[in-house]
């Protein structure tokens, strides 16, 4: 349905080239139109001039009146025709009117008095007729069709005070001219207006495909989720950079499409998958695929395939693939899981520690009126247990609070090796381990962005952790502190233990996970925490240290650090943790 404001547009403003369309379609439109009237022109204009010629090479008397009248047209149609800038018309007779269609109109009525009977010049009336209705309002083209039947009409008073003939013929002549120049006004006008209409029309319908295409080539850019389009050749017109992340190696990286799944012989699956489609041989909306990259192993993906429709004017069906990454699609299972019994065990934590307290404070009670040995030994047995439990629950709230600790503090820069050294002394004192302990640490400053507090936690646990495994010598167990070669600081505990069981190594910073029943197997997932709460990452390898003299394998975890910025001398203080 059409809005009221465009039928009244339509009947009395100008259709398609109304002055306030200023888009560059508009005026390139305009100008097309406006250069093909003009064009029209100058050569209705020579071709009348040419005509004078003709007349007089076949014998007829020149009319000096006549040749000059076609040669001034003919000079003044090219001179618009010529002009930098067409010229718009607006609603009345202006002066871009009188340039073009009142030249015409007073040229035409011209050659018809001058000629007389001789030569009917009135269809010429047609050209200025069609011009004001397209280029101009339907109230210009009406008010030209009426100027035009107007000076029929003057013509044919003439003709009939001239001589004594029936002037009727004259008449009728100029009444169908003139009702003849309404109708092909009107009409010109209305399919103008519909054309304008139409083709304002397409033009919004091409500004929101453009804006809907942004829209999605956004969306499906940011997409996590790799997607393809595959024709039946196995040809990828469209992947968007999930989906090359996907596909490329080392060796082939994909920055542009269209390009072939046959290219790569990792894909092969994936080629086969989009033909089994094709073929329609099988349900193969879902399934879980791999490619095989040489030498880098191979990446397990869940493939989702939709065929496109083929519409009106299309032949061609084309095969829609979503990637899903496996390996991610677990992790983020695998972290929602963890996150949700975090929640629990910390609840479950706090619903604990009041009955724990209640059991200590009951054993130490009882713990003073005992004197047998034998009840002694229990309740010591209960107290150490009540004591483990306590720990295992502050170390379950830690989880909790380990990520928000370090966010809250702001990172403080400290003197890694010092910390360092204070820290591993006194837990060598506190363990008796001072022999097992060796400390290489680096002689210049070396300052980094870590809280006090937090590096107390994890570098004993990690010394807590090697105590467990290591050997009871000298160098068993060995800390370095130092820059390495890229200029990073790296803080690294080693100890001589054996070699970890690739299951263990799999899951070692994963909370509830220990290879003792006695541990809660919360401490490296703390330490992991803390680190990533400071922007520093810890890891885990196996590491040749010399210990004893002699060069040993050994298990060795790593923290890499943020370094910070030298002190000045005045505002450098010791950071007591």
């Amino acid at each position: 349905m059409s809005h009221p404001s465009d039928s009244m547009h339509s009947w009395f403003g100008p259709s398609l080239l109304d002055e306030r369309l200023e888009a560059p379609e508009e005026q390139q439109e305009f100008k097309r139109l406006w250069l093909g009237f003009m064009t029209a022109r100058v050569m209705l204009g020579l071709v009348l001039l040419l005509l004078q010629v003709t007349l007089y090479v076949l014998g007829q008397a020149p009319n000096v009146w006549l040749a000059l009248l076609c040669g001034a047209y003919f000079a003044a149609t090219l001179m618009v025709r010529v002009a930098p800038r067409p010229r718009r018309m607006g609603h009345t007779f202006d002066q871009s009117w009188l340039s073009s269609i009142g030249v015409d109109v007073v040229v035409f009525t011209a050659l018809h008095l001058l000629h007389g009977s001789s030569i009917n010049y009135t269809p010429l009336y047609a050209l200025p007729v069609l011009q004001a209705a397209v280029l101009g309002s339907l109230t210009l083209a009406m008010g030209t069709a009426a100027g035009v039947t107007l000076l029929l009409l003057l013509h044919s008073t003439w003709q009939a005070l001239r001589g004594p003939g029936d002037a009727t013929p004259f008449f009728i002549q100029a009444a169908l001219t003139g009702a003849g120049s309404f109708v092909v006004a009107f009409l010109a006008h209305q399919l103008s207006a519909r054309l304008a209409s139409e083709q304002q029309r397409a033009r919004r319908s091409q500004h929101a495909m453009r804006i809907q295409q942004q829209v999605n080539d956004l969306v499906i850019e940011s997409l996590t989720d790799g997607i393809l389009v595959v024709d039946v050749r196995g040809t990828v017109h469209a992947a968007n950079p999930a989906a090359r992340h996907m596909l490329q190696t080392d060796e082939r990286p994909i920055r542009h499409t269209p390009f072939s799944l046959a290219d790569e012989p990792g894909w092969q699956s994936l080629a086969e998958l989009a033909f089994q489609v094709f073929t329609g041989r099988g349900d193969f909306h879902h399934a879980d695929i791999g490619i095989e990259h040489l030498g880098q192993g191979s990446r397990r993906m869940r493939v989702r395939t939709r065929m496109t429709t083929a519409h009106w004017g299309e032949s061609e069906i084309l095969c829609v693939m979503f990637l899903q990454d496996l390996r991610e699609m677990e992790a983020r299972m695998r972290t929602e899981k963890l996150a949700s019994m975090g929640r629990m065990s910390a609840a479950v934590a706090h619903e604990i520690r009041n009955p724990l307290a209640a059991i200590a404070q009951a054993n130490a009670l009882l713990e003073e009126d005992i004197q047998e040995p034998r009840h002694i030994r229990l309740t010591q047995m209960i107290r150490q247990n009540a004591k483990r439990l306590d720990r295992i629950v502050d170390d379950v709230l830690n989880i909790s609070r380990a990520g928000k600790q370090a966010t809250a503090f702001e990172s403080r820069v400290l003197e890694l090796a010092p910390s360092v050294q204070r820290i591993c002394l006194d837990w060598a004192q506190q363990t008796g381990s001072s022999a097992m302990l060796a400390l290489h640490l680096a002689t210049h400053p070396l300052p980094v962005h870590f809280d006090p507090e937090h590096l107390r936690r994890v570098l004993v646990n990690l010394l807590d952790n090697a105590r467990r495994y290591a050997r009871q010598l000298p160098d068993a167990i060995q800390v370095h502190a130092r820059a390495d070669a890229s200029g990073q600081a790296l803080l690294a505990v080693w100890s001589d233990g054996p070699p970890m069981e690739p299951s263990v190594e799999q899951h070692l910073f994963e909370p509830f996970f220990s290879s003792e029943s006695r541990s809660s197997g919360l401490g490296l997932y703390i330490c992991r925490e803390l680190c990533e709460g400071h922007g520093a990452a810890i890891g885990y390898h196996r590491a040749r240290r010399i210990a004893r003299d002699t060069l040993m394998d050994g298990n060795e975890f790593f923290i890499t650090l943020r370094q910070a910025a030298l002190p000045s001398p005045a505002s450098r203080a010791p950071a007591t943790p």
